[in-house]
């Protein structure tokens, strides 16, 4: 198998006066995936054929729905991973009011078979 990253998207969600880790984790992802077309893939695959990786930064992990995450992505074997960051951002009255969360997307496919290679062997497309 020669599986090679072919898509790195990065998005930025936020959820606004309710401290939900999972909005704002969702909306990042929404973020990041509506900045690709996957047109790419059909030359080779389907794009169901694809591994991704998710990876959510938001200040409170525990709280993510992975399960969500993995569902809002539309194709492939989806790898949810939630580590600490993102930011909360207190607002009026000392209250933390807005939670935002950050997604990195990348996909991957076994490109195997298919002349295809980023690295100046073979063709490329």
């Amino acid at each position: 198998m020669t599986e090679r990253a072919l898509i790195l998207e990065m998005g930025m969600g936020a959820d606004v006066h309710g401290q939900d880790m999972t909005k704002a984790a969702l909306r990042a992802v929404s973020d990041a995936i509506r900045h690709s077309s996957l047109t790419l893939f059909g030359a080779y695959k389907h794009p169901s054929a694809m591994r991704v990786e998710v990876t959510i930064a938001v200040p409170l992990p525990d709280q993510v729905d992975k399960a969500a995450v993995a569902a809002a992505l539309p194709y492939g074997t989806i790898e949810v991973t939630v580590v600490e960051g993102g930011l909360h951002d207190r607002g009026m009255g000392g209250r933390e009011d807005i939670t935002l969360a950050i997604a990195g997307v990348k996909a991957f496919l076994d490109t195997e078979g298919h002349g295809f290679t980023l690295d100046g062997s073979g063709s490329s497309c």
